[in-house]
């Protein structure tokens, strides 16, 4: 009797803000044999028109998407802001997912730093519908975050950022505020979903973050990097390796 080999369960892939699925095209290549389907996150690439009002509206929006994609069992990578809004995702127990990767993901304020980052990001928001692109951008690629960045870099990311719609990115950015993320890391402490989480050893900021969680005794499978804050655009051969190892060991 010949035993039918089983169809690679399909990875789905949420890129950052201002970015789009092109983003993971690199890592995507050095992945032959796995069926990928990188997103444009809502006010993104061709989902540039589309809108949400927050968190539960971006689930449900992915959720539809794997509907319509024919997705019944996924594993499902996010970064930055598409890590942020995976990791909610998973917390609403959707079935078919199988595991989750998140790369230097933030999982959610204490409530009392909340409203802050709320002002925070409404200022950046502000300036994406009221200035032009070019000054915005360079102005958020000098973000601390950005710090592993020389001059040149930042000006090549700010070049490819340039096709973005200020009005779409300002939205997107009031809507999924980290100030609106529920605080998930008890969520992590008790979930039985395996999690991997990626940092960058340069990144100063969330790799400290991940190192805490750890602390906390979430259930995490923390990786690093020697990297900064793109780490699958900066190293897509080496991202790709940690993805293959992850989905390797992943059922």
């Amino acid at each position: 009797m010949t035993i039918e080999a089983r169809e690679p369960v399909p990875l789905v892939l949420l890129h950052g803000l201002l970015g789009d699925g092109r983003d993971w095209q690199a890592v995507i290549e050095a992945l032959p044999g796995i069926p990928c389907h990188a997103l444009d996150l809502p006010g993104h690439g061709s989902n540039s028109a589309l809108r949400v009002t927050g968190f539960e509206q971006a689930h449900q929006w992915l959720c539809g998407e794997l509907q319509a994609r024919g997705i019944a069992r996924y594993r499902l990578a996010g970064y930055s802001l598409g890590g942020r809004l995976a990791l909610y995702h998973a917390s609403q127990s959707p079935a078919g997912l199988q595991a989750l990767l998140l790369e230097n993901c933030h999982p959610g304020l204490p409530a009392a730093e909340r409203a802050a980052r709320i002002k925070h990001d409404d200022g950046w928001a502000g300036r994406f519908e009221r200035e032009p692109l070019t000054a915005v951008l360079a102005d958020w690629y000098r973000q601390g975050v950005f710090a592993d960045l020389d001059a040149s870099a930042r000006a090549r990311q700010a070049a490819r950022r340039l096709g973005n719609d200020g009005q779409a990115v300002a939205a997107m950015l009031r809507a999924t505020s980290l100030g609106r993320q529920p605080d998930l890391a008890p969520w992590l402490a008790d979930t039985r979903l395996p999690v991997t989480w990626l940092s960058g050893s340069r990144d100063q900021k969330f790799h400290r973050l991940a190192c805490q969680l750890v602390k906390l005794g979430c259930n995490i499978n923390h990786l690093t990097l020697d990297g900064g804050h793109n780490l699958h655009a900066d190293q897509p051969d080496q991202f790709a390796r940690c993805l293959r190892e992850w989905l390797a060991a992943t059922p």
